[in-house]
């Protein structure tokens, strides 16, 4: 053997490699493979990388998502609008503010 070096194989941990795919693409990895890893690990893409539309070049299909994405918009607005009604503070009544709120009507006399 001609002087041969033996290299240990990286490990990786799962936290780590989500860590560098979502800083951006690598590039040791096909666009292919890097798809593979991101849907095994649930690793998102990077916010500046555009999503993938699928069906593209069939009518139908486009027309048909296009419509869940809207009906799914519009549900995802209205819940976010029902959540910020139920947030505001509602009055309680309460014993001493009405006191004070007396106190200060005939004050006011």
């Amino acid at each position: 053997m001609v002087g041969r070096k033996k290299t240990a194989g990286a490990v990786a941990s799962e936290a780590t490699v989500q860590a560098v795919l979502r800083r951006g693409a690598t590039s040791e990895l096909s666009p292919e493979e890097e798809k593979v890893m991101r849907m095994r690990l649930g690793a998102s893409p990077s916010r500046d990388q555009a999503l993938e539309r699928a069906g593209r070049g069939l009518a139908d299909v486009e027309v048909e998502l296009l419509a869940f994405e809207i009906e799914a918009f519009l549900k995802l607005r209205e819940r976010r609008e029902r959540q910020g009604h139920a947030r505001a503070a509602v009055p309680q009544p309460s014993r001493a503010k009405e006191r004070i709120v007396r106190a200060l009507r005939r004050k006011g006399r």
